[in-house]
């Protein structure tokens, strides 16, 4: 038997999809680690429901609550079945002692989701939505991306993108149409490739001036 249906057996549980682990607001004494499936996690801005993060196997989430003993700060949602381990705070405790490299890991996992925190915060700030979609594009360029032959490539899910952004999806798209356009980026489904991420500051900028003083 592997090392990850020994951790099944002792920690784990399936959910089917639409299963809602936990709710925003409330209290909680347990994280959880993705064996198999998916997990979205959602956060209420000014009443609207927004996707912070699609997390896959490998990853994990919910452990705020046992590291600050504070009401659950997002809500978390079963995206596709998944097998997940369900670990207390005790157990927890003792992974941490006992590992060092699950600590350093998860060390590095908090201080990432923080920077993207940061950045999402900062997207939130941006007024105009043609500025919101391309400082989404530049950030994932930045962060989540892989070389290609011809310049930078990331996924960018239109459809997740009114949640995270607050943008709706014929507003996205014309956005993007422009940035097709401009020769600032191609884009195939789901993939973007972006050409040059320079230039694409450079039209945000344009962006934010337009927004501020008007048509130039």
């Amino acid at each position: 038997m592997g090392a990850e249906e020994t951790l099944f057996q002792r920690f784990g549980k399936e959910f089917s999809k639409g299963t809602e682990l936990f709710r925003e607001g409330e209290a909680g004494r347990e994280m959880f680690v993705i064996q198999a499936g998916k997990v979205s996690i959602t956060k209420r801005v000014r009443d609207v429901e927004k996707t912070l993060a699609v997390l896959g196997a490998g990853e994990f989430f919910g452990e705020m609550a046992i590291i600050s003993n504070k009401p659950r700060n997002a809500s978390a949602v079963v995206n596709e079945d998944a097998r997940l381990l369900v670990i207390d705070p005790k157990t927890f405790e003792a992974m941490i002692r006992g590992n060092a490299e699950i600590a350093v890991r998860m060390i590095k996992t908090l201080a990432g989701r923080l920077s993207e925190a940061d950045a999402q915060i900062e997207n939130l700030l941006h007024n105009d939505p043609a500025s919101r979609v391309v400082h989404q594009i530049i950030l994932l360029s930045q962060t989540r991306s892989r070389p290609s032959e011809e310049g930078t490539e990331i996924d960018f899910v239109v459809r997740e993108m009114p949640r995270q952004l607050g943008v709706g999806e014929p507003a996205v798209r014309n956005v993007l149409d422009r940035m097709i356009r401009a020769g600032l980026i191609s884009r195939s489904g789901d993939r973007v490739t972006v050409y040059d991420t320079a230039k694409l500051h450079d039209f945000l900028q344009y962006l934010e001036m337009k927004w501020k003083f008007g048509d130039l």
